[in-house]
């Protein structure tokens, strides 16, 4: 193996690698004369800590294949540690990574490692044991044959999420082993799904994988299997590919998708589009050297580095939430009370009872409305009993937890109350007030309120310091993100016990001060608002949905609305109205938008065309000072870099790290933005509203050369 730099400075610039180290292992099975080469990898960890690779990881895997190889077995068996076949490159080490020559050698090496077992003459086979994403997959896919246990969680190539590629031969060797359609969908639909996995049946269907093998005695099985290919008494087909219209029809089906998902803001997808195109020539040495300069190039963008930045905020900070009190404050909840039977109210007891499995009581107004809401619980139980998804003992269990009262005495000895009654202060007062009178000192009191002040509700309690913000995002079981609201009179042992629940909810808590609307709702009501206003001044509604696509959000600003809803839009920007009057307006035309019952701007004719709804064009009176395009997105960004400097200064999150963990988790923007705050210091706009940067250089951004 040849390279410029030393393998000691390749792992210098790398950073503190936890190697993965690879061992081989010669195993006698019956049925061949000589030994199999068995390769177990590990990095001395368990499983919560994956396996991945960096540059010694690689060099041990290299010279585990050089004893495999001078043993001169019968077959090439790579695996991994219980539970974890690999996961790919070590991210934190791609992080430090600060020369084009450091990127490229990491790109070469992993290609010539893996490749080793791709062209050898001794068959060689992957025993996918595990999680198994992104290099580790492709380490796999290097192998001749792939067998998989029916356990394995974890199968995807989640690169474009973090605003990459496969970059270790995947998007060259997936195409030519499954066909180019299941490639995009792996490579490119899964991933810029929030990075959707494959289940095993999935994996096997595909083909990705030759078989898949029961959990319970996975390894010998596989060990069998082996035997029956290196004898011949099993041949392993392999799909004709299409590298004619259908490699065509892929490849525009990729280019939509990314231009849907991204509209060009990420350059990992589209290099991954580029790479699968060059996949269809099946020319491993072309295509390897291409992944490696693409990847190069990509290391050393700001985009992959805010997608680094955000994966290290979802997998670990939002694990240790800034500002949590000690959780050994938390107090054990062995029921849980629902305040609303409507579909939020509904949705929450669903979650309460599968998560925490404890008693829960909806109360409403009317037996109507309760028996409604239980009723939406148990058919959601049953929904989820019929996909397999629980055993029926644990659905009728579920199911005989929950129930309904029109008397909040039901909620006498709950440990824990959630109202999620219509938003309005003087409502939710007067709910904690009935509750109050039934509870136990100790009980904590949450609201799930989108913007209204927890210390206002709280204020003509006897006990003010049980109440605490418990603001979910909708849709409750997808969206991940918890914001746990601290009043002025919250207690630590209330917070404490909201931050418990949240964890058992797994869900990803942050803590947020009693401002208006909070976090989430403040940016996009602050957003939304700019954009809206441009629309009053007289600027085409076409023209301000498309003035943010730069940025790739999940939608633009007029399917938002559709989705929030106006009149709960309108609600909330009213509210932030009388906060911040100098900053956030309320549109007239969205009054009379909502009081027509307009619930969307867009309609669509049967082709799929989106055009302006004739009726909203009626009543929405526009000005006569249209902006353009950049004009629209420069005015909210700028916006929004206001916002956030606002709210550092007021203390609603710790950090600037805080509110892009909540907009990605809270409102899906991606994480090639690193959530918002890195796209704002790296566009400039940061600096030229606030004076500053949010975050120091090299956070979300690539680091000086040192």
């Amino acid at each position: 193996m040849t390279s410029t730099l030393s393998a000691t400075d390749l792992a210098s610039a790398f950073g503190d690698e936890v190697v993965t180290k690879a061992v081989t292992r010669l195993v006698r099975v019956p049925g061949l004369d000589r030994p199999v080469a068995l390769i177990t990898l590990d990095n001395g960890h368990d499983h919560t800590r994956p396996s991945t690779f960096g540059p010694q990881g690689l060099l041990s895997l290299n010279a585990a294949l050089d004893e495999a190889f001078a043993a001169e077995p019968s077959a090439i068996a790579v695996t991994g540690k219980p539970f974890v076949f690999a996961v790919g490159a070590d991210l934190s080490g791609i992080g430090q990574v600060t020369s084009r020559e450091v990127a490229h050698e990491i790109g070469r090496l992993g290609h010539e490692v893996f490749r080793r077992l791709t062209d050898s003459a001794i068959p060689t086979f992957a025993f996918v044991n595990g999680a198994a994403m992104g290099g580790g997959l492709e380490l796999a896919l290097s192998c001749h044959y792939r067998t998989l246990s029916s356990n394995a969680a974890a199968l995807s190539f989640p690169e474009c999420f973090l605003g990459l590629f496969p970059g270790w031969g995947g998007t060259q060797l997936l195409p030519n082993l499954i066909g180019a359609d299941g490639a995009v969908t792996v490579i490119i639909e899964n991933a810029l799904n929030q990075n959707r996995m494959l289940k095993p049946a999935q994996a096997a269907e595909l083909g990705i994988v030759d078989v898949v093998f029961d959990s319970a005695d996975y390894l010998e099985q596989s060990l069998r299997w082996l035997v029956q290919v290196v004898t011949g008494e099993v041949t392993v087909p392999r799909r004709e590919i299409d590298r004619g219209p259908a490699w065509d029809a892929a490849l525009a089906r990729a280019r939509a998708i990314v231009e849907a998902k991204t509209h060009g803001a990420a350059p990992g997808a589209l290099k991954a589009v580029e790479l699968l195109e060059l996949a269809r020539a099946n020319d491993l040495d072309r295509g390897y050297a291409a992944e490696t300069e693409a990847l190069a190039e990509v290391l050393l963008t700001d985009e992959l580095r805010a997608g680094l930045y955000s994966f290290d905020l979802v997998q670990k900070r939002a694990k240790r939430p800034a500002g949590a009190p000690d959780r050994s404050l938390a107090r054990p909840v062995g029921k849980v009370g629902v305040v609303g039977a409507g579909l939020m109210a509904s949705q929450l007891a669903l979650l309460f009872v599968r998560r925490l499995k404890v008693p829960v009581v909806l109360t409403d107004i009317d037996q109507q409305r309760v028996d409604k809401g239980v009723g939406y619980v148990h058919a959601e139980i049953d929904k989820l009993l019929g996909k397999k998804r629980i055993s029926p003992d644990e659905a009728n269990r579920l199911k005989a937890l929950v129930s309904g009262s029109l008397d909040k005495a039901a909620f006498a000895d709950a440990d824990f109350v959630i109202e999620a009654v219509f938003e309005e202060l003087s409502v939710k007062q007067q709910v904690f007030a009935e509750v109050e009178e039934h509870v136990s000192a100790d009980c904590v009191l949450a609201t799930n309120t989108s913007s209204l002040s927890v210390t206002e509700m709280a204020a003509k309690l006897a006990h003010p310091e049980r109440v605490v913000g418990f603001h979910f995002f909708n849709p409750v079981a997808v969206l991940p993100l918890l914001e746990i609201v601290r009043g002025e009179r919250t207690g630590d042992a209330a917070l404490a016990t909201a931050f418990a629940v949240g964890k058992q909810l797994k869900k990803s808590c942050v803590l947020v001060k009693d401002a208006p609307a909070f976090v989430v709702n403040r940016l996009l009501t602050r957003f939304l608002g700019e954009v809206i206003r441009a629309v009053d001044e007289g600027t085409p509604f076409e023209v301000a949905d498309r003035a943010l696509n730069p940025l790739g959000l999940p939608m633009t600003p007029m399917v938002l609305l559709q989705l929030v809803g106006p009149a709960v839009a309108l609600h909330v920007a009213e509210t932030m109205h009388s906060a911040f009057p100098d900053r956030f307006g309320v549109s007239e035309n969205m009054r009379r938008f909502v009081e027509a019952g307009k619930t969307a701007v867009w309609t669509w004719d049967a082709e799929g065309n989106q055009k302006l709804d004739p009726e909203v064009a009626e009543l929405w009176q526009g000005g006569s000072a249209p902006l353009t395009e950049e004009q629209v997105r420069e005015r909210a960004l700028r916006a929004l870099a206001e916002e956030i400097r606002l709210m550092l200064d007021e203390g609603v999150v710790a950090e600037a790290q805080d509110i892009d963990l909540c907009m990605i988790l809270g409102a899906g923007w991606p994480f090639w933005l690193g959530g918002i705050t890195p796209y704002l210091d790296r566009s400039g706009v940061a600096e030229q509203v606030t004076g500053k940067r949010f975050l120091a250089p090299g956070v979300a951004s690539v680091p000086a050369a040192g």
